[in-house]
């Protein structure tokens, strides 16, 4: 059993949570088996693993979510008393914020926080949230432009998940003293991002603590002091962050998908590109056998134009055999997952025109096609058959990606498609997009990752929802698109 502790030569502080042997069993999936950590102030511990590793269960565990099947959770209260159980971990202080949103999209944002804000009622409580919510997404996020009498589903998901990242360090009746962060900034771009990392640690400094879940290692080896590695429901290594190196880490976490340079094809992009085959009134066009990818601050149009042009292509994609487009969704709660389905269903919902045998569903070639996929990708499931909701953010996330790439649509068009995805998966879905190309598919792929982007063989920048730029082949740089996403024709003006 690997016990993760407060990292440091100092005395360490009295932990504001320990977990002793914790285990947790479902039926006869034993999401932890055996897990052992404190979390004591001035801690940021950075917990990572690859998809289905026990981190979602471990942090319903640590705030009072999930009640431990086996060993113990133990809360140190502000006054210095223990106790246990959720009501306690809501004493202490233990804030949560999902890979999951959460926000109510037909309420206001002032309305919604009320939600994880219990103490905001009686008269003048709006008053109330409004300054709370406004005061903390100015800490976190200045310059934010976000009123809190906006409609939740009016804002994009980038501003929603900034929402909720602000509501889990606003003021309460209660201090937040442990804030758990879980995939934080897998919708925002890269500036917004760095706000979020800055508020991280000052937050610590002042003797907060937070524990940060996020496959973006070069963000967790920027914020974290200690590192916890999980596999398969146990903690497997647990160091001060300094000790680790980032191949060192992916090492301890282990090799989910193969990542041999053979899985690559060598076509030249001259060989493998054929013919336009889309163009759009903003600008946008792509080849056949193309990957373009659209980047830029979040929120500058990227995701508006994907949705237009899949709208405009996509009439009637439920009644044929032979769709035009695919889609892959980034907000999976929103775009993607049919919540009372089972995995099978989700992953085979665009190709049951395709699966029809006199009007009713080929059940062997409905299974077929989900086991192969299931291989192909690395669905972390014992039955496909399973609701799809019993699988990790990351792993429905894959049923998406599965989804699409199953279909015979020539073009598939992505939004973040990655999000929640871990590194070794996406260096799998990095191959198997690079193979789908060369054999004459088009990409339109939209993500917030700069690593993802330069996977790219064409990029269009957006700001203020045009085109500020194309980049082709060596020149998709970070340098190049953070200089395109603040400066837009200088020359015009």
């Amino acid at each position: 059993m690997q016990l993760a502790t407060t990292a440091g030569s100092s005395p360490p502080a009295i932990p504001l949570v320990a977990l002793l042997d914790a285990r947790m069993a479902f039926g006869a999936v034993r999401a932890l088996d055996g897990v052992s950590l404190t979390i004591s102030p001035g801690e940021c511990v950075g917990l990572i693993g690859h998809n289905g590793a026990g981190k979602s269960t471990a942090v319903n565990v640590i705030n009072g979510g999930l009640t431990p099947t086996g060993g113990s959770v133990q809360y140190t209260l502000a006054d210095g008393s223990k106790g246990n159980g959720a009501a306690v971990a809501r004493a202490c202080g233990i804030r949560s914020v999902f890979q999951e949103l959460s926000l109510c999209p037909n309420l206001t944002i002032e309305e919604t926080i009320r939600v994880p804000h219990r103490d905001l009622k009686g008269f003048g409580w709006r008053k109330t949230a409004r300054k709370r919510i406004a005061k903390a997404l100015d800490q976190v996020f200045p310059g934010h432009g976000i009123e809190p009498g906006m409609i939740v589903g009016d804002l994009s998901i980038a501003e929603r998940q900034m929402v909720e990242i602000a509501a889990g360090f606003a003021e309460g009746s209660i201090p937040a003293r442990l804030v758990i962060l879980d995939e934080p900034t897998s919708s925002l771009d890269a500036a917004v991002a760095r706000q979020l990392l800055d508020h991280v640690r000052k937050f610590c400094a002042s003797g907060g603590a937070v524990i940060f879940i996020s496959h973006m290692l070069g963000e967790v080896f920027d914020v974290a002091t200690r590192i916890d590695v999980m596999k398969d429901g146990k903690i497997i290594d647990s160091r001060p962050t300094s000790d680790f190196t980032q191949q060192g880490l992916i090492d301890a976490m282990g090799h989910v998908a193969s990542t041999k340079a053979e899985a690559r094809s060598q076509t030249s992009r001259e060989d493998r590109i054929g013919e336009e085959v889309l163009n759009t009134p903003e600008g946008l066009s792509a080849r056949r056998g193309e990957i373009v990818g659209l980047a830029g601050l979040a929120g500058h149009g990227q995701a508006e134009a994907l949705a237009r042009y899949f709208v405009s292509r996509s009439a009637g994609i439920h009644h044929t055999k032979t769709p035009e487009v695919a889609f892959v969704a980034g907000d999976r709660g929103r775009d993607g997952i049919m919540p009372l389905w089972s995995i099978l269903q989700n992953l085979t919902l665009t190709h049951l025109p395709s699966l029809l045998r006199r009007g009713l569903v080929d059940q062997k070639a409905e299974d077929t096609l989900a086991q192969d996929w299931k291989q192909k990708i690395g669905i972390r499931t014992e039955n496909m058959n399973n609701p799809i909701l019993s699988l990790s953010g990351g792993n429905q996330q894959k049923v998406l990606f599965a989804r699409s790439l199953a279909s015979s649509a020539p073009i598939v068009v992505m939004d973040d498609p990655m999000r929640g995805v871990d590194v070794g998966t996406k260096q799998e879905a990095y191959d198997m997009i690079r193979r789908e190309a060369e054999a004459g598919r088009t990409f339109l792929w939209y993500s917030t990752e700069t690593d993802e982007v330069v996977q790219c063989d064409r990029a269009f920048v957006f700001r203020n929802g045009q085109i500020s730029a194309e980049l082709i082949g060596e020149d998709i740089t970070e340098e190049n698109i953070l200089a395109a996403s603040f400066e837009m024709h200088e020359e015009a003006s």
